[in-house]
């Protein structure tokens, strides 16, 4: 029997995004789409929020998929099987709305696709037609193409440079499908940066197609008493962990969300070039 918050498997799928299989009995039983968990590596290290993709409730595990993007995520990378995380809490946040809406689109870039399976999948268990747009930088950052393919009734791919599928942006698609083929679409689900969906979303306005997009703002505690993950959606103050992930694209305010996510870029910086250092140091002291 696995140790609680056991690290049962682990791949690199993409140039730095992992996924990992995570011991947790009790969140597999009771995870919903669009729930997340907030992870620590070790005792005194950084919370962070990470998307719950999958679960399986007869093995007790939960699945991660992670990019490494600074100190914690790349502590996470370097652990290894059979190895504890020292916090797992969840499922957080609230489920995704799913219905039957008609013909709906996912639309995911890069790590995002990770977090949009799980609510892609809801929606076509729903009884949606579903369409899913995945793009990525290049074809080797592409990710769970294959799971996208399996659950949807059409998948595009989009390289921003060409190397695999459309040329262009996931928007850039979009609006093919919406101008040129004219594609009937009752709503939108957006996941990835922060641009991306802001983009997706203001793409969407004049139509008047249902767009709703899953934020990731800065979060500590992921139960609403912090209030770092605070976002403007329309003329309200929301919290992504407990209001959220999921919001109205149409309402939310991205310019505001983007300055915010920038707050700690300088201190997040410093913290993974030392680890990168400190890391260098140790393997240099070993091979010695």
């Amino acid at each position: 029997m696995p140790e609680l918050f056991e690290i049962l498997t682990k791949e690199e799928i993409a140039p730095k995004i992992y996924r990992m299989d995570i011991y947790a009995p009790a969140i597999a039983q009771k995870r919903r789409a669009g729930q997340f968990v907030i992870l620590r590596v070790y005792e005194r290290g950084e919370r962070i929020p990470l998307t719950i993709v999958d679960s399986d409730p007869e093995q007790g595990s939960v699945l991660l998929v992670f990019q490494v993007m600074g100190k914690t995520t790349a502590m996470l990378s370097d652990m290894e099987v059979g190895e504890r995380l020292a916090d797992f809490v969840g499922p957080l946040g609230s489920p995704t709305h799913i219905e039957n809406y008609g013909t709906a689109v996912c639309v995911a870039g890069g790590v995002g696709t990770a977090a949009a399976y799980p609510i892609a999948r809801a929606l076509k268990e729903a009884g949606n037609h579903l369409i899913s747009i995945v793009g990525a930088r290049t074809k080797d950052l592409l990710i769970m193409t294959q799971e996208m393919g399996a659950i949807s009734d059409r998948l595009e791919l989009t390289t921003d440079d060409g190397s695999y599928g459309f040329h262009g942006f996931v928007t850039d698609r979009l609006k093919k499908m919406i101008d040129e083929e004219k594609v009937h679409i009752d709503m939108v689900l957006a996941v990835g940066p922060a641009i991306m969906m802001k983009a997706v979303a203001e793409l969407t306005r004049p139509y008047g197609i249902k767009t709703i997009v899953s934020l990731n703002p800065i979060m500590v505690d992921g139960t609403g008493m912090c209030g770092m993950c605070r976002v403007r959606v329309g003329d309200e103050i929301k919290f992504a962990c407990v209001d959220g992930p999921e919001f109205d694209g149409h309402l939310v305010d991205f310019d505001e969300l983007m300055k915010r996510q920038r707050m700690f870029v300088e201190q997040e910086r410093k913290a993974y070039e030392e680890y990168l250092k400190d890391k260098q140091g140790k393997c240099g002291e070993g091979e010695r």
